[in-house]
């Protein structure tokens, strides 16, 4: 999920160029470099409808609209009519990616948004079950009204933490039969339901997702400061992840190290999870895999109540953030600064599971990590962030600013891109 605390641009130098001549012209290969991963990216979203968009997800489902392959959700800023000023916040959007049944992605249709009016929201998730969208939503005008976004003199990219962000649940419409018994989806309605929170604790809380079996909740929540602190001291904020029962509405601590850890997500067979964590306090995300502890319910359900076993998997002088899941669960795909703090690309990283386990218990981060094979995935110009692979792993959608400057923007803005996904390459 995008939520940081501070993190270096996103946005890149103007015209979406990477930073300086010599990083241009060894890069004037980089269709063919990508292509080794992927074919050639569609573009889903512009800026003559959004002023940006990005942390798209499909559905893991995708009967709910029948025929209607590749549906997803996704946040973005609309862009405002005549002079108008865009709205400060994002809204949350679902759509589905036409063509993605013929294997020829040609754009978006049905665009709905399904966010309240003012709020500011992030961080969408289907439920697995049904036809329901999770996200994170203030549902109203938040009373802290910074934004979010790149801040040109500090070069640094500022997430909000608005203390009104809740998790809330939406059905995307009603509910009729269809082929082959199984319930379809109708047509998509902003009006259709309400937004509702799934529940309510103090302060943020976002950055959520289910595990398979639809039951469990992930997510990051923002602990109040420390005892002590002074009054207008500057705020750290720390976040910890946490797993919500939705049958008992237990909240489980999962992940309570010190340092901000969020951005998680469930692995294929819901039995690890994926994160990264500013476990050294110092803006260097790095990611993380940990196995999950269970207990038994009284109904013999395996119920995940902590962390059995944890491993890193970077560890390096760079931004490593918005790890996902291939459906093999043999490897991640993230985001990093590796190529540069103006020019985020996306690479891969393996999760040697047989490794990773024989390791002894006190093994540090850089033995674990070094278990890991690395391989650099994107090479375009312009930040390529927040990757997330469909279910069945035949496509990766991401943000980009690949496509440069759109008229009248002085650098390009943040869009969704999808690809058909050829496989990894190890180095």
């Amino acid at each position: 999920m995008i939520s940081l605390l501070v993190m270096a641009a996103l946005a890149g130098q103007p015209g979406g160029a990477t930073n300086g001549a010599t990083a241009a012209a060894a890069d004037t290969d980089w269709r063919a470099k990508e292509a080794a991963f992927s074919d050639e990216p569609v573009q889903l979203t512009f800026a003559t409808d959004f002023v940006k968009a990005g942390e798209a997800y499909f559905a893991p489902d995708w009967s709910y609209l029948q025929g209607d392959e590749g549906l997803i959700v996704f946040q973005a800023t609309p862009k405002p009519a005549g002079e108008d000023a865009p709205e400060p916040f994002y809204g949350m959007y679902v759509a589905k990616i036409a063509g993605c049944g013929s294997g020829t992605p040609t754009g978006l249709d049905n665009v709905t948004r399904i966010s309240p009016a003012g709020s500011a929201n992030t961080c969408g998730w289907f439920s697995p079950r049904s036809p329901v969208v999770m996200f994170g939503s203030t549902m109203v005008r938040p009373s802290d009204e910074s934004k979010s976004g790149f801040q040109v003199g500090s070069r640094k990219y500022v997430w909000m933490f608005p203390s009104e962000m809740d998790i809330v649940t939406r059905q995307l419409g009603p509910m009729g039969p269809g082929e082959g018994g199984k319930m379809t989806l109708g047509t998509m309605r902003e009006d259709f339901a309400a937004a509702r929170k799934l529940f309510e604790r103090p302060n943020y809380d976002a950055e959520c997702s289910y595990d398979p079996s639809g039951r469990f909740v992930l997510y990051a929540h923002i602990e109040d400061a420390p005892a002590g602190t002074p009054e207008g001291a500057p705020v750290k904020h720390d976040a910890n992840i946490y797993i919500y029962d939705t049958q008992t509405r237990k909240h489980h601590a999962i992940v309570v190290a010190p340092g901000y850890d969020g951005g998680p997500f469930f692995s294929p067979d819901g039995k690890a999870i994926c994160y990264r964590s500013d476990r050294k306090d110092n803006d260097l995300l790095q990611l993380f895999v940990a196995t999950l502890k269970f207990e038994k319910d009284e109904r013999g359900v395996d119920v995940p109540v902590g962390i059995e076993r944890e491993w890193q998997i970077t560890d390096n002088e760079h931004v490593n953030w918005a790890p996902y899941w291939h459906p093999s669960g043999e490897f991640l795909i993230y985001a990093s600064s590796e190529a540069g703090h103006t020019n985020y690309e996306l690479f891969a990283a393996s999760v040697p599971w047989d490794t990773l386990k024989a390791l002894p218990a006190d093994a540090t981060g850089v033995q674990s990590a070094a278990t890991s094979k690395h391989v650099r995935i994107t090479h375009a110009p312009g930040a390529d962030v927040l990757p997330a692979f469909s279910p069945d792993g035949k496509w990766l959608m991401w943000t980009s600013q690949r496509q440069g400057p759109a008229s009248g923007e002085q650098r390009a803005s943040s869009q969704l891109w999808v690809a058909k996904w050829n496989g990894v390459k190890w180095e």
